[in-house]
């Protein structure tokens, strides 16, 4: 568990605990209650009362650094208000902007080829075997096209290590789904297994540090961030695109989809099984993948325009 500092650290974890064991998930709770800490730490270390400036200088302050996800932060913050009583202030469920649509940003081949580079020689200063972790993990992410967090939270005992299968149990909306390697993908995932239990300490997940534990959301944003700076040494990190392991997803999709166009396939048919592959709920979700794809592409007689925007039938494979 993440180490709280503020007044309500130990709120906090008893919140944490509370509904850990009512059988939720609190690894989001937790990590909008660790951005809180640091606020109320910083800026009311003596408080011991949530107020209404407390919480509210909290979100401006979210807000002023550019973090996205307010509507999930708010509803947290709320819960936890809920939790605490005692005239604790219950900030308004819709105080905080609703964030842009984020526009994706779909790597070219050379910045894909420098990023992964940069991820194999990038080391941590006191744990090599985070470097082993990492280059595994985002390269499952980008030829699986996870959500950041399902690579993340794999679990070993969900693996299956003969045919390359994977159970994602920890999808949008817990709808679960299985998707399959390919094979360089499983043999990597097959190496690092072996170093992975020298390790573990009987850690479930299958991505962990040298301590045998599992990585932050936090931790792995920022090994990115760090990762996509080296790529682009001569950038300053100002002037880079704004770059999010949730591209690697994007980038799949958009590889996906244009191989099938290499291969003269109708986006028609094809796009409801990448629908499942990536699990989409929405078959719109999928097809929001054609709107950014390169210019030349959109004037295939691949796509099919008025196919994409009606209905479509529903598939239950995957194919490759």
């Amino acid at each position: 568990m993440i180490k709280f500092s503020s007044n309500f650290a130990a709120q906090i974890i008893e919140f944490l605990e509370y509904r850990a064991a009512m059988g939720i998930d609190v690894r989001s709770n937790e990590a909008v209650l660790s951005f809180f800490d640091n606020y109320c730490y910083e800026h009311h270390p003596s408080a011991d009362k949530l107020t209404k400036e407390i919480v509210r200088g909290w979100i401006s302050d979210e807000v002023a650094r550019g973090r996205t996800g307010l509507p999930n932060k708010v509803s947290g913050i709320r819960m936890f208000a809920r939790y605490l009583g005692n005239d604790s202030y219950m900030v308004p469920a819709n105080l905080a902007p609703r964030n842009p649509r984020f526009t994706p940003y779909i790597l070219t081949d050379d910045e894909l080829l420098s990023l992964f580079c940069a991820v194999d020689k990038t080391e941590h200063k006191s744990d090599p075997f985070v470097r082993e972790s990492m280059l595994v993990l985002l390269r499952l992410i980008y030829t699986s096209g996870l959500r950041p967090h399902e690579g993340r939270l794999i679990k070993r005992k969900n693996i299956c290590f003969d045919t390359g299968e994977i159970l994602i149990d920890k999808a949008k909306r817990r709808k679960q789904r299985i998707i399959v390697m390919s094979s360089d993908m499983l043999k990597m995932c097959q190496s690092y297994d072996v170093k992975r239990n020298v390790v573990a300490n009987g850690n479930e997940y299958f991505f962990v540090n040298g301590k045998g534990e599992e990585f932050s959301l936090d931790f792995l944003w920022r090994w990115f961030n760090r990762c996509w700076a080296a790529a682009n040494p001569n950038t300053p990190k100002n002037k880079l695109p704004q770059l999010r392991v949730y591209d690697l997803r994007h980038r799949f999709a958009s590889a996906t989809m244009q191989k099938w166009l290499d291969e003269g396939r109708n986006l028609y048919t094809m796009l409801p099984y990448l629908r499942v592959h990536m699990g989409h709920e929405r078959f719109v979700d999928t097809a929001y993948y054609i709107h950014i794809l390169p210019e030349n592409l959109l004037c295939s007689p691949s796509v099919d325009w008025d196919a994409i925007d009606s209905d479509v039938p529903e598939v239950d494979i995957w194919v490759r």
